[in-house]
């Protein structure tokens, strides 16, 4: 461990992992909870895009894909407003048109879908100081609200009605949740990988359900078992040579195997602390 401290481009790395693991299940709970756990791959997909205009256009790719894949997530939610069926289609269409569409702006530019792989399956190791400083803010941007205001979001999240009827403004906190996963989305390209984002949103925040009871407790566990997952796999790269994103996703799943048992005995517990209060 000390030797691979050594290195800078590690000791960013590892903190960029941190940060990235935390922000990710955070408003990947919110997700989860709202059923729409492919919507990390779709807002992936058309940041793709935005990538390949940022190719295009000579500019830096992350600003370019925040701009789309916030504007990707707000059509979502309008088309969600909608209705499911429309909802459905407007995921499909982020899938295989932000895709496309950013390999066809890469092939334009002369560098083709090669000059897109960073940012599909992540390069954790080649982050700038001035990197780590962005995703150190967009990752405060989007954990202050998340972790701030929990209590309104999971009522939106869990019943629209319900949270009508408590007086909260459901239609503004429906936009901030979808926005906020695209800003997780694209500040984890270069951890995870935009195709691989949507592991880190989800498989942390369905380990921790197995293991926790509550919302607050599942949120908090969620972000605990991302971090873990994020510097463990960030770390075993290092040693393994492997590419870290990959083997982020495959700490994260592998963690989750491991709490099925535990999660399993749990549930059986409660429930016999049920019938016996019920008796």
């Amino acid at each position: 461990m000390i030797e691979l401290l050594s290195y800078d481009f590690m000791r960013r790395a590892l903190v960029v992992a941190l940060l990235t693991g935390l922000m990710a299940p955070s408003i990947g709970t919110y997700v989860v909870q709202r059923r729409l756990s492919l919507l990390g791959d779709g807002l992936g997909h058309i940041a793709i895009a935005g990538v390949g205009l940022a190719l295009l256009t000579q500019t830096s790719p992350l600003p370019v894909a925040i701009v789309v894949a916030v504007l990707g997530a707000v059509l979502v939610e309008l088309l969600r407003q909608r209705g499911r069926a429309s909802g459905d289609v407007g995921l499909a269409i982020l899938f295989y048109g932000g895709l496309a569409a950013g390999v066809l702006m890469a092939g334009i530019t002369g560098a083709g879908a090669g000059a897109l792989s960073q940012y599909l399956f992540g390069s954790l190791t080649s982050l700038t100081d001035g990197d780590v400083v962005v995703v150190a803010v967009l990752t405060a941007v989007v954990l202050v609200p998340a972790v701030g205001l929990s209590p309104q979001l999971f009522a939106v999240c869990a019943d629209e009605d319900h949270a009508r009827v408590l007086g909260l403004p459901v239609r503004t906190l429906n936009f901030l949740v979808v926005v906020l996963a695209a800003l997780a989305v694209t500040v984890s390209m270069r951890t995870v990988g935009l195709l691989l984002v949507s592991a880190l949103m989800v498989v942390p925040v369905a380990a921790s359900q197995g293991i926790v009871r509550g919302f607050r407790a599942g949120l908090l566990a969620a972000m605990g078992i991302g971090a873990l997952v994020a510097v463990s796999g960030a770390v075993g790269s290092f040693y393994a040579d492997v590419a870290p994103g990959s083997l982020i996703v495959l700490v994260a799943i592998a963690v989750f195997i491991a709490v099925w048992p535990l999660a399993s005995v749990l549930e059986r517990r409660r429930r016999r602390v049920v019938d016996v209060g019920s008796a």
